[in-house]
């Protein structure tokens, strides 16, 4: 496989971990998961040919840079879902109390 191959599919991930974190930083989350799935995909099939393609050195230098620019778009994304998963569990902790006030409220007003 080419040096062009490794570097197009590195480009390819790097341009779709941008579009997960714009997704994020929106709060469209189906998005999200719509294009981790491309991203797992594409590192599947990119195992192999990155395994079996010795890079020269400014090649590997500019995958290295592409890395580096895929896990600081990871890095945010992680950040913007820990704090969507806070509010999602304070809402859903919200929810549980109420059910419970509400099933307290019918039960009292059974026996009444």
């Amino acid at each position: 496989m080419s040096f062009a191959q490794v570097i197009e599919n590195y480009e390819i991930l790097a341009a779709l971990t941008a579009q997960m974190r714009k997704a994020a930083e929106h709060g469209n989350w189906e998005e999200l998961i719509s294009i981790e799935k491309q991203c797992d995909s594409l590192l599947a099939s990119m195992k192999k040919i990155d395994a079996e393609t010795n890079l020269d050195e400014s090649t590997r230098r500019h995958k290295n840079q592409l890395i580096q620019k895929i896990l600081a778009d990871e890095d945010e994304i992680r950040g913007l879902t820990h704090d969507w998963m806070e509010q999602l569990e304070k809402l859903l902790q919200s929810n549980i109390q109420e059910q419970r006030l509400y099933r307290t409220y019918v039960n009292n007003e059974l026996y009444k």
